[in-house]
């Protein structure tokens, strides 16, 4: 079952559908998909996967409810899995340990606007994607659902269209953020570091998520 909001975004109209266990066997994406999840809480030992939510620019945007105890979902794996098409996340290494606790996929290839905004925003220290967009891109998201029943069986529309905002912005950073990165000549530098983010992503889930392995001490 299918549910759909429809989002005025910067004058373009998406059509948000929500979809219960699973992406229907209709859905596709072109390019690169911006990916998001929502989850219980913060913490990977205690906190479960609820929503993953997806977006190729278009306009269309899909979010895949994970019921607690059912985690199939066969056609969302395989498009998380695809390692021909480029995954953009803000802060990937939470979405990735998720989504490989939860679901079993390994996310790659990977593209965070979070690690490109620390490498190329060096003048600030506000990486928080509310704050990058209004900057990047002079767009106000609301936070305002932020902490919320993501389990919830039924989600209101204020919840849906926070969801969704999340993966509707991450085109448009990508290509701000690679502007500067190439300028500054970091673009290697950020690459390296997308490509470790599964690594980063396996040591949190094996316990070292609040240590640093490559300190001194």
């Amino acid at each position: 079952m299918t549910r759909k909001l429809s989002l005025t975004v910067e004058g373009r109209n998406v059509q948000v559908h929500v979809h219960a266990g699973d992406l229907p066997d209709a859905v596709s994406f072109s390019g690169p998909i911006a990916v998001d999840s929502e989850t219980m809480g913060l913490s990977l030992q205690r906190d479960r996967l609820c929503l993953v939510q997806l977006s190729d620019g278009g306009e269309h945007a899909h979010i895949v409810q994970i019921r607690k105890g059912d985690a199939e979902a066969v056609r969302l794996k395989a498009v998380l899995a695809d390692r021909a098409t480029l995954k953009l996340f803000h802060f990937a290494r939470f979405d990735l340990a998720m989504i490989k606790r939860d679901l079993g996929v390994a996310c790659a290839p990977i593209y965070c606007t979070k690690i490109a905004s620390k490498l190329a925003r060096t003048y600030t220290d506000r990486h928080g994607l509310k704050d990058v967009v209004k900057e990047m891109l002079g767009r106000d998201l609301s936070k305002e659902q932020q902490s919320s029943d993501w389990g919830a069986e039924t989600l209101s529309d204020s919840q849906i269209a926070y969801a969704a905002s999340d993966v509707l912005h991450l085109h448009a950073l990508k290509a701000r953020l690679d502007a500067i990165l190439i300028r500054e000549g970091r673009m290697e530098m950020a690459q390296a570091c997308f490509d470790f983010l599964p690594t980063r992503a396996d040591l949190d889930l094996a316990g070292w998520e609040n240590a640093d392995i490559f300190a001194h001490g």
